[in-house]
């Protein structure tokens, strides 16, 4: 377990729901990754993220809902830009698990 943190750093985050809009292959990443345009609605807009979500099909993952974290600032991966980070955990297997709404969501919804 980390450090334990403060409400306050907690609400710093800025974790928002988006709906995925396009993936590219991305073979320069180290590791094996998509590049990942997300839609977060009207206030955000579109956001491009290098996410290691490969095990999944590229074509199922368009229209899919992701919880993403919106506020970091830009990180160049491999000559690309990455402007958030789509969350996910490891499976029993190793693979990643995107994270997503149980019932569909309001597309930019900030969690809470």
């Amino acid at each position: 377990m980390t450090e334990p943190i403060t409400y306050d750093d907690f609400a710093k985050v800025d974790v928002r729901c988006g709906e995925i809009v396009e993936v590219q292959d991305f073979p320069r990443a180290r590791n094996p990754a998509y590049k990942v345009r997300v839609y977060f609605g009207e206030e955000i807009g579109h956001r491009w993220s290098s996410a290691q979500i490969t095990s999944y099909d590229k074509d199922w993952l368009i229209g899919q809902q992701v919880i993403a974290v919106v506020n970091f600032a830009p990180k160049n991966i491999a000559g690309f830009l990455s402007e958030c980070l789509i969350l996910g955990v490891p499976t029993e297997e190793g693979i990643v698990s995107i994270l997503q709404p149980s019932k569909k969501a309001v597309v930019g919804a900030k969690m809470f």
